[in-house]
């Protein structure tokens, strides 16, 4: 398994990066971990004609929190080990934290970005139904110029995002969690390290008097992106998240993903498993949510 014939480019700066990117537009493409990207180009299933290697453009290698606004800005060679192991991360917004380890291995956390991740699009893939349910935004930079996007308006279908051919998602941002804010991320795998069966991603926001004020529902292996389940989830708010409102959201849930099968596991069994994950995940965030409760 060897990959077609490439040009290569180490930029030493993010100007050169994106006046590459213009130049050669849908030919090349970016390399920060390439977990995903060189075995696909090993079994040719993507023969780049330029390979534009970022690994050395420290300006994209940060993790800040906005001290005014709380919210957390990660760069695009943020590696999946940080979202695992940095403080800031952890502490500032635990879904990152608690998803990381369930991402494939530690050689591949190790190298592998979030960014990339992203940009790769696929909707069996952890952090795109995080970054729904999180409601990130994502800078997407150019030569000509920059825009911001909700990660909503980022995925379009399987591989297959809003970035143009003249971009580099360069930046995440989360907002900062609201007090009595809970979150979960629950999946199933045949093993450790494979992609999930099914998974989702909760987030329960709860007011003083114990209310939901606000949740979200976001899955993986879902569909042909990650799926957000917004009638599910707003059926909670307004009420107290009881365990009867919980399994009503998790039948709601069921009915709006549109996951397509595999050998591993069937459309009916995959529904299944979103049922009972979104039960499981929701107690906890509520739980999360009420630490002194």
């Amino acid at each position: 398994m060897k990959p077609a014939a490439f040009k290569y480019a180490l930029p030493k700066t993010l100007e050169e990066a994106l006046a590459l990117k213009a130049e050669h537009g849908d030919e090349a493409t970016f390399l920060a971990g390439g977990q995903s990207l060189i075995p696909a180009m090993n079994f040719r299933l993507a023969q780049p004609g330029v390979l534009i290697d970022i690994n050395a453009l420290d300006e994209l290698a940060f993790v800040r929190q906005d001290e005014a606004s709380g919210d957390l800005h990660l760069g695009a060679l943020t590696r999946h080990r940080d979202l695992q192991f940095d403080p800031v991360i952890a502490d500032a917004q635990p879904l990152l934290h608690e998803t990381a380890p369930n991402v494939a291995h530690p050689q591949v956390r190790n190298r592998g970005t979030l960014c990339g991740n992203l940009a790769h699009a696929d909707p069996a893939s952890e952090f795109p139904a995080v970054m729904l349910a999180l409601k990130a935004r994502l800078r997407l930079q150019s030569a000509a110029g920059e825009r911001w996007l909700p990660a909503e308006d980022f995925f379009v279908s399987v591989f297959t995002t809003a970035r143009g051919d003249d971009e580099m998602l360069t930046e995440v941002a989360v907002p900062a969690a609201l007090p009595g804010t809970g979150t979960a991320f629950l999946e199933v795998a045949r093993r450790p390290g494979d992609y999930a069966m099914m998974g989702v991603a909760a987030v329960v926001v709860l007011d003083e008097s114990g209310a939901c004020s606000d949740a979200r529902l976001a899955y993986c292996s879902a569909g042909e992106t990650p799926v957000a389940a917004k009638d599910a989830a707003a059926g909670l708010v307004g009420g107290r998240v009881a365990s009867d409102d919980i399994a009503a959201a998790a039948e709601q849930a069921k009915q709006e993903i549109a996951p397509v099968g595999s050998v591993h596991a069937s459309v009916e069994f995959q529904r299944h498993l979103a049922g009972v994950l979104t039960r499981r995940a929701l107690a906890t965030a509520v739980e999360r949510a009420r630490p002194n409760q």
